[in-house]
């Protein structure tokens, strides 16, 4: 993943800022005594880009992904309008309690820039409604220059978006995130259920807004292939034991990397401290030797 880029990522203050003000009581509404829900994966399963990933042999790439981790960021579908039937076959691979989290296809988000798009929409909620209850969220990215002038196209779309797939969007442009902006947009999403995706990037720092819309955070953490990552997602996890203290029901949480043959390495060590700090036991991938990190202390 390339936005967010640095070339000297050490200049870099990677502090977590503090919450938005809102966030606290969005996740109070819906405090009660239920389980958090953890899932954590990376971006992609290609073999080129996770290579030392799987062992040799592998056949299908995703049936082994599927059994590392319980959740795929899945991009694919953003470069083509998934079929239902390329749906089936992905859930047919995949065990039970294992989530696909789809990007909604640019053909919406940044070709036709959401004008006249419901029937796309239409036609993706229906071919990831095939993921039954293997659906976690799809995502809708929005592209740098997509602008808050455009807010009534984001408006109708949301609002009228199948309210049986679950939803969270991502703006970047940074007129997003200036006041009152952000109160007008972080209120569609919160009227809608519809959680507000944060980045955590080096170069755009601004994306870490840290104002949740509902009981779900959906992150998307980008390393900066340098040492640093690993004290990055140590914060994190002192920070989702606030928001789980608060009332969080979901967590969703994709690791990214420049190159990507990290990303396993840093989702296992998140893993690893999650489980250590909120007493679960998802379960951690299987090391292969081929496996070396910049980082790897451990």
């Amino acid at each position: 993943m390339q936005f967010g880029k640095v070339d000297h990522p050490e200049n870099i203050d990677f502090t977590l800022p503090a919450d938005a003000k809102q966030t606290a009581g969005i996740l109070n509404k819906h405090k009660d005594d239920s389980p958090l829900e953890v899932y954590i994966g990376c971006a992609k399963w290609n073999r080129t880009d996770l290579k030392g990933f799987y062992p040799r042999g592998t056949k299908d790439e995703l049936a082994y992904y599927s059994t590392q981790f319980n959740s795929i960021e899945l991009n694919a579908t953003f470069y083509r309008m998934p079929e239902w039937q390329q749906v089936e076959t992905w859930k047919h691979k995949t065990p039970e309690d294992f989530k696909f989290f789809p990007k909604v296809t640019d053909i919406i988000t940044h070709y036709k820039r959401l004008i006249d798009v419901k029937e796309l929409v239409d036609a993706f909620a229906n071919s990831v409604s095939n993921f039954d209850h293997k659906l976690g969220m799809a995502f809708l990215q929005l592209p740098d220059n997509f602008k808050p002038k455009d807010f009534a196209r984001l408006e109708n779309v949301l609002n009228d978006f199948p309210k049986g797939v679950p939803l969270g969007v991502e703006v970047r442009n940074a007129e997003w995130f200036q006041n009152p902006v952000i109160d007008a947009y972080a209120d569609l999403l919160e009227k809608n259920n519809m959680a507000n995706i944060i980045v955590d990037t080096a170069g755009r720092r601004d994306m870490l807004h840290m104002r949740l819309t509902s009981p779900v955070a959906f992150v998307r953490y980008v390393g900066a292939n340098h040492p640093s990552d690993i004290s990055r997602l140590d914060e994190w996890v002192q920070r989702i034991i606030l928001w789980k203290g608060f009332g969080l029901k979901k967590l969703y949480f994709f690791v990214h990397q420049n190159i990507e043959v990290e990303s396993p390495l840093l989702a296992e060590h998140f893993i690893r401290e999650i489980n250590k700090a909120l007493h679960l036991s998802i379960p951690l991938p299987l090391r292969q030797s081929a496996q070396k990190s910049m980082f790897d202390t451990e």
